[in-house]
C-alpha cells in the first residue's frame, strides 16, 4: 500500500509533464532523488539544533523548505535548458534526449553532494502497533506490524492528491492548466499565460517528487541510483493508468506496486495455511526473486503498449 502510494505521487508528476509540457521527463527520478537529498540535509540541521517533531520523524518538519528549494532549482533548468527547445517548437523527442542529460547531471550532482550509500533519516517511533503488540492485543498467533513511516506515506499521499485535485479542478490557474493541456491553440486563443502555466507545472512537480522521494527514502532507505531504477515502476504507472491523466496515474502506480509485490512475494505461508501439511512447501516458493520485482513493471509496461497505448483510463497515446 505504501509504496503503490509512493509509486502513485511520482506517476503523477510525470503524468502532469507530459499532459502540460508534451514530453516524458527522463529526470524525474533523480528530482526525487534531489528533493529527499534537500530533506535530508535540512533534517540533519534540524537534528543538530535539537529541532525534533516528537514521535513522528524530522523529515515531516524539513519537506516544505525541501519543496522549495527542489521547485527552484526545477524552475532554473527550465529557464536555462527547457525554453530555450520549447521556444524553437521543438519535436518532443528533442526534450525527451535533453531530459536524459539533465537526468544524468542531476544524478551526478546528488552522488557529489551525498555519496552513494545507502542513508537511513528516520527517526522518531517506528511503529505505529508491533508485531508483538497486534499479538497481545488480537490473541491471533499471526502479527501484523504497521511502520510509522508507511502511515505517514499513505496519509500522506491522500493529502496531497486531495490538495492536487482540488487546485485543478476548483481554482482559475488550475482550469488554465487544464485548458492547456487539451488543446493548447485554444487555450493561447482564450488569454492563458503559457509561462505562468509552465511555471506553475514545475513547482507542483517540485513538490510531487520532493513528496514521494523523501515518502520512499523514510520507508526504505536512501540511495540515489534507486531513484534512477525507480524510473521504470513510475513511467510504467503513468503509461498504465493514462498518460496525461492524473487519475490513471494514481490506479496504475497501485496496479504496478500490487502485481511486483505479488508476483515476488514468497508465498510458502500462504501455502501452507492452504494445503495439507504433507504438501507444505519446503522452499519460499517465490514466482520471482524480489531482484527482479522492476522487471514486472516493464513486463506489464510492453504489454499495456501492444494492447491498450493509452492505457485504462484513455490517456494520450505514446
Amino acid at each position: 500500500m505504501a509504496y503503490g502510494a509512493q509509486l502513485a505521487l511520482g506517476a503523477l508528476g510525470v503524468t502532469l509533464i507530459y499532459g502540460i509540457l508534451r514530453f516524458s521527463n527522463f529526470a524525474h527520478g533523480d528530482t526525487m532523488a534531489f528533493g529527499a537529498m534537500a530533506t535530508i540535509f535540512i533534517t540533519w540541521t534540524f537534528q543538530a539544533w535539537g529541532i525534533s517533531f516528537g514521535p513522528l520523524p524530522t523529515a515531516i518538519l524539513a519537506l516544505p523548505f525541501a519543496i522549495m528549494i527542489t521547485a527552484l532549482v526545477l524552475l532554473g533548468t527550465d529557464r536555462v535548458v527547457y525554453r530555450f527547445y520549447r521556444r524553437q517548437k521543438s519535436d518532443p523527442v528533442i526534450l525527451v534526449i535533453v531530459s536524459m542529460g539533465v537526468m544524468f547531471i542531476m544524478n551526478g550532482i546528488v552522488r557529489f553532494m551525498i555519496g552513494v550509500g545507502d542513508i537511513r533519516f528516520s527517526d522518531g517511533e517506528r511503529f505505529i502497533i508491533s508485531a508483538r503488540d497486534f499479538k497481545a492485543a488480537t490473541g491471533l498467533k499471526e502479527g501484523l506490524a504497521i511502520k510509522t513511516t508507511q502511515g505517514i506515506t499513505i496519509v500522506t499521499a491522500i493529502i496531497v492528491v486531495a490538495i492536487l485535485f482540488w487546485f485543478l479542478n476548483k481554482t482559475r490557474t488550475g482550469k488554465s492548466m487544464r485548458a492547456f493541456s487539451d488543446n493548447e491553440d485554444l487555450a493561447l486563443l482564450s488569454g492563458i499565460n503559457p509561462e505562468r502555466v509552465v511555471m506553475v507545472t514545475w513547482i507542483i512537480v517540485g513538490a510531487l517528487a520532493t513528496v514521494a522521494g523523501t515518502l520512499y527514502g523514510l520507508d526504505k532507505s536512501f540511495k540515489p541510483f534507486v531513484y534512477l531504477q525507480l524510473l521504470l515502476p513510475i513511467f510504467a504507472a503513468a503509461i498504465v493508468g493514462g498518460l496525461g491523466n492524473p487519475l490513471g496515474a494514481i490506479v496504475g502506480g497501485f496496479i504496478i506496486a500490487f502485481a511486483e509485490v505479488t508476483i515476488t512475494y514468497p508465498l510458502k505461508k500462504v501455502l501452507g495455511y492452504l494445503l495439507p501439511e504433507s504438501l507444505e512447501p519446503d522452499g519460499l516458493v517465490q514466482l520471482l526473486s524480489t531482484d527482479y520485482k522492476f522487471a514486472v513493471s516493464f513486463v506489464i509496461l510492453l504489454i499495456v503498449l501492444l494492447v491498450k497505448p493509452t492505457g485504462i483510463f484513455k490517456g494520450q497515446s505514446v
